[in-house]
This record gives structure tokens, C-alpha cells and sequence, in this order.
């Protein structure tokens, strides 16, 4: 039984040929929803300690086999309430780390609850210390956005901009499809904004998980995400349609380019490529799936409740966008 909502458990797996054979090196009691990351040659993890739980970061500095405890504000616990996030980027920008998460505490319903916010700290300082951590201001959906379709926003990313801004672009969770709100962040994190005459940007796979990495080589952003079409959305919500995961590419975070399909199952009840997190690695992507798919025991319950995790390499990926 999962204990998500208590005390939620994290395996993790270490490979040393590439991504093709895995072995599990560490099981973190108390991790939720994180983001790895390296920073200063030591790895960190950096999420929430359960289902709607603190906001709670762990060290390793021998590659991820141990990891320290977040007992105290000193030592990993950097806010204590309700909140919510995914695996998302962290980055280096301006002197300082960024981080987007959301609080649940807008009320006890499922994308409602959902406020926006970020949070940073000065590069140098010790990340463990909560008092190294500026939050910015949440903000809260409004229901009269999107003319009334507008249910909620979560799973932040932090991206600079193409003028050297940072913005949090997040998941919106709309009937309509094909959106994604952009919110606009100061440059010392305190305070973040958000327009929705101009906030909301065409992206098709704005309704369902995606991270965003911008890349130096290309001057293009790039994401991993689902891409419904036209006739499955007047089917079902796009939020339920994960049957296909994409290559996309944007030179300006508004206008989002389909480069290539790379995981499709013409059924969608029961099949869905989610949620992926991935990096650059030289001239490939590797990427890691919440993959519901066919196995010996029926398959996965439905789309969203995954029965496998899988790794995937993009090669040459930049050739894509040819």
C-alpha cells in the first residue's frame, strides 16, 4: 500500500552503461514529487517529504548511495505546509538557483488549491540552510480566466527568456486544450506576476506534465510532452489523452514546433508516456517515462496509474529541428 500521504518513499537507481541495465543504490524515506540536480560536484534532491507535505531538500556527496536527513530548517526542511510540485527543472540563473512549486493551501480542491510560486537561492550558499531560500509570492487561479475554462495551474517550470528575464511557465489544466500560463519573476525572486490578457500562450502540450531545458547550441527551447489531437480532444480532456509523447522545439516559449513522435499507442485508456523528466547529454536527450503500457498481468489500470518506469535515448536530437 502506498504511504505517499504519510511518508512517501523514494528508490534511487544508478546505471553505468548508458541506461541500459539499472541498479537501485539508496531508498529515501520522506521524498516526494523531486527534482535531481548537481550542483557544486554534489547531488541534491529537492521535492516535498509526501502528498502535499513540507518542502524538504537532501545532499549526497558520493554520487546518490547515501543521502543526508532533512530533521531540522538546518539541515533540508526549507517550508512547513502544503505544497505541491513534480519533477521539474532546477536551474542556475543570475547568481542564483531557481525552483517553481506551488502551494495547496488555495482550498481542498484538486487544481483550485493550486497557487503559483517560486523559490531561490544566492549560488554559494549552503542550499540545507532554509534561511539561504527567498519565496516569492503565490498566486491563485482565477475561474474567470479562459472564459470560465480556466481549473487550475501546477508543475512550474523556470526558463529564462530570450531578453535575459526569468518566468515560471506552468501546466494549465483547461477543457479547451493547448494552453500553457507564462508568469513573469523579478530578478532578486521576490515577487512574481502574471497577466492573463498576454500570460497565456498556444502550446499543445500545455495540459498535461512537460519540462522545458533551454539549449546554447541551438537557441531553442525543448520539451518532452504529449501532443493530443484535434479529434481526441472533442472526445475526452486532454489532461486524459497521454497516448503520445513528442519532441517539440519553440525559439520564443509562443510558438511551439512538433519535431518528432517518439512514443505513440493508438489507445489511450490504458496507455500513456507521462511525465517525463530528461537532460542533455552531449548530442543526445536521455529521458525517464511514467510509462502505462501492455505487460503479462493486464496491463496498467488505466493511463494515469503507470505499471513502468522506462528509459529513453533521443539521438542527435538537434537534428530535429531541421
Amino acid at each position: 500500500m502506498s504511504t505517499e500521504h504519510s511518508l512517501a518513499v523514494t528508490h534511487v537507481y544508478r546505471s553505468e552503461d548508458r541506461g541500459i541495465s539499472w541498479k537501485r543504490i539508496a531508498t529515501l524515506k520522506g521524498m516526494f514529487w523531486a527534482s535531481i540536480f548537481k550542483y557544486n560536484n554534489e547531488i541534491y534532491m529537492l521535492g516535498t517529504d509526501r502528498h502535499h507535505g513540507n518542502i524538504v531538500i537532501r545532499k549526497s556527496d558520493d554520487e546518490g548511495w547515501t543521502w543526508t536527513e532533512p530533521i531540522s530548517k538546518k539541515s533540508g526542511i526549507l517550508a512547513t505546509a502544503q505544497y505541491h510540485t513534480a519533477p521539474v527543472p532546477v536551474i542556475e540563473f543570475n547568481g542564483r538557483i531557481w525552483r517553481a512549486f506551488e502551494d495547496a493551501m488555495g482550498s481542498d480542491k484538486w487544481g483550485d488549491r493550486y497557487r503559483a510560486f517560486v523559490m531561490s537561492a544566492p549560488i554559494g550558499s549552503n542550499l540545507l540552510d532554509s534561511e539561504s531560500w527567498t519565496f516569492s509570492n503565490c498566486i491563485p487561479k482565477s475561474k474567470d480566466w479562459l472564459n470560465g475554462e480556466f481549473y487550475g495551474w501546477l508543475e512550474g517550470n523556470v526558463i529564462p527568456t530570450p531578453d535575459g528575464k526569468l518566468v515560471n511557465m506552468l501546466r494549465v489544466d483547461t477543457r479547451i486544450g493547448g494552453k500553457s500560463a507564462i508568469i513573469s519573476i523579478t530578478d532578486d525572486g521576490k515577487q512574481i506576476s502574471f497577466d492573463p490578457q498576454t500570460g497565456f500562450v498556444n502550446f499543445n502540450g500545455g495540459t498535461t506534465k512537460f519540462t522545458i531545458r533551454f539549449d546554447e547550441q541551438t537557441k531553442k527551447y525543448w520539451t518532452l510532452c504529449n501532443w493530443p489531437s484535434p479529434e481526441q480532444i472533442k472526445e475526452r480532456h486532454p489532461a486524459q489523452i497521454r497516448n503520445t509523447l513528442v519532441l517539440a522545439s519553440s525559439s520564443d516559449l509562443k510558438e511551439w514546433k512538433l519535431c518528432n513522435t517518439l512514443l505513440h499507442h493508438p489507445e489511450m485508456d490504458k496507455h500513456g508516456f507521462q511525465y517525463a523528466d530528461w537532460v542533455f547529454e552531449n548530442e543526445d536527450i536521455i529521458a525517464v517515462v511514467r510509462t502505462a503500457y501492455n505487460d503479462d498481468f493486464g496491463g496498467a489500470n488505466n493511463f494515469h496509474d503507470a505499471n513502468y518506469l522506462t528509459f529513453h535515448r533521443i539521438e542527435n536530437f538537434r537534428n530535429s529541428s531541421k
